[in-house]
């Protein structure tokens, strides 16, 4: 029930990319404003999601949950029904606002629903869906395009929503993090943080690196991070204690979370428009070519949950990740023949495959139970942050590397490759199996108790 909301909103987060040429087409809309029908999304879902978790810890997580499905599926219907640009860009951003109070208290609710031992097998489930979420955004949005109309890719969220919504209330119990009051001077000042980190890093390419607009948006972000940290440190009811990120493992863990999504989000960003620039697919072909990296996630996705918590989470971060990086090495050598692509395809599936559930469930794992609401929290927004970080970076290296005519591809997805082993390297630092979290979680434990 989790992993539905999770779906719905990892799907809508690249879905949009397949139908933007034809959005553009019957909106008449310029390709700076097709952008923002990205951005908005991603800087409203960004911004919120650590308000959120605090918000579900101290409401209830099931109730926070089931309103963030509900203003996710209503600003759905929005979208469909955008007539004009704005309207759509602005739906868009309420969208992105639902998916903020979806993913962390999904994680949340997971977390809080199943012991540590049979935690990592119901993450690699949960992993699995989300993660196929995301690498069929292009195949999906471009059958429905094709098939139906645009519109449909947010009609579609109607009913799956409204399922969710059924089953959340009917079947999971209500949860609540630390009694503690909500930390509204920290909530604006993470939010701040993020929406001036995300606003510089989405729009470094466009309006260029060096532009007053950016370094604007970055001195905010930084100053408003900074000013989050020394509030947390003074104040009675800390949204996030600080104590937290000397927990090795937790730290370890988001570091690697970063760079995966970085990677996982530049490379379908790139291998779709890779496949309909490089080998004439159209957008449905393009994301039927992906299967072969996609079909993975079936397949890997629930044994990596099991091994997880056999093995411990280090060596599938650190083989994961490798094997992504591999993989993505090997695409980026190039080829005009699909089948040549098959095997690396293959490679770098079972790379993140491995490597996804294990992070998010050292991350889950690193904190007392009690705590699962904030860490899903601080591990989705560094998600969202890596997502976004990665494709704008990227974009600026397959630009500068001569686009779609020149080596830009090339060079992009190698570019994932180097994202790839900086996550792997993050995970060498997570703790070894048996002796994951305990010493830590009893201090952060202390912590938690001291707040409440």
């Amino acid at each position: 029930m989790t992993s539905l909301g999770s779906f719905m909103v990892a799907l809508d987060t690249l879905v949009v990319a397949a139908a933007l040429t034809t959005i553009r087409g019957d909106l008449g809309a310029s390709a700076e404003g097709l952008e923002w029908t990205v951005n908005s999304y991603a800087l409203s879902f960004a911004m919120l999601l650590m308000t959120a978790a605090a918000i579900g810890d101290r409401l209830g997580r099931r109730r926070t949950y089931a309103a963030g499905l509900a203003l996710f599926t209503a600003a759905s219907v929005a979208c469909a029904l955008a007539t004009s640009l704005p309207f759509l860009i602005v739906a868009r951003t309420v969208q992105g606002a639902g998916a903020a109070f979806v993913m962390p208290l999904a994680m949340s609710l997971l977390g809080a629903a199943f012991p540590p031992e049979r935690r990592g097998r119901a993450i690699g489930v949960f992993s699995g869906v989300t993660g196929i979420a995301v690498l069929g955004g292009p195949l999906i949005g471009g059958a429905v395009t094709e098939g139906l109309s645009w519109q449909w890719i947010f009609w579609i969220n109607v009913p799956i929503g409204a399922l969710a919504i059924a089953l959340v209330l009917a079947k999971i119990p209500e949860s609540t993090g630390p009694a503690r009051r909500l930390d509204l001077v920290g909530a604006v000042l993470i939010s701040l943080a993020v929406l001036g980190l995300v606003w510089g890093t989405v729009r470094g390419e466009s309006a260029g690196w060096a532009s007053a607009e950016v370094l604007s948006a970055f001195a905010i972000g930084v100053v408003m991070l900074i000013g989050f940290g020394l509030w947390e440190r003074r104040t009675a009811h800390a949204m996030v204690p600080l104590a937290f990120f000397r927990n090795r493992t937790f730290t370890a863990a988001n570091s690697a979370g970063f760079f995966l999504s970085a990677a996982l989000f530049s490379a379908v960003f790139f291998l779709s428009q890779y496949m309909q620039v490089v080998l004439g697919s159209a957008p449905l072909k393009a994301g039927l070519q992906l299967l072969p990296w996609t079909a993975t996630l079936f397949v890997i996705g629930p044994i990596a949950g099991r091994l997880v918590d056999r093995v411990g989470e280090r060596p599938l971060v650190v083989i994961g990740m490798a094997l992504q990086a591999a993989g993505m090495f090997w695409v980026s050598r190039g080829t005009s023949h699909y089948w040549e692509l098959i095997v690396p395809l293959i490679v770098t599936g079972s790379g993140i495959s491995l490597a996804m559930p294990a992070a998010q469930s050292a991350a889950m794992a690193a904190l007392p139970r009690e705590s699962v609401g904030i860490a899903s929290g601080i591990y989705s927004m560094n998600r969202q942050l890596g997502g976004a970080a990665g494709v704008a970076v990227l974009g600026s290296v397959f630009t500068a590397a001569g686009g779609y005519t020149g080596h830009g591809f090339t060079q992009a997805l190698a570019g994932c490759g180097v994202l790839s082993l900086l996550a792997a390297l993050s995970g060498l630092a997570i703790a070894a199996h048996g002796r994951t979290t305990a010493p830590a979680a009893a201090k952060a434990a202390k912590v938690v108790e001291g707040v409440r």
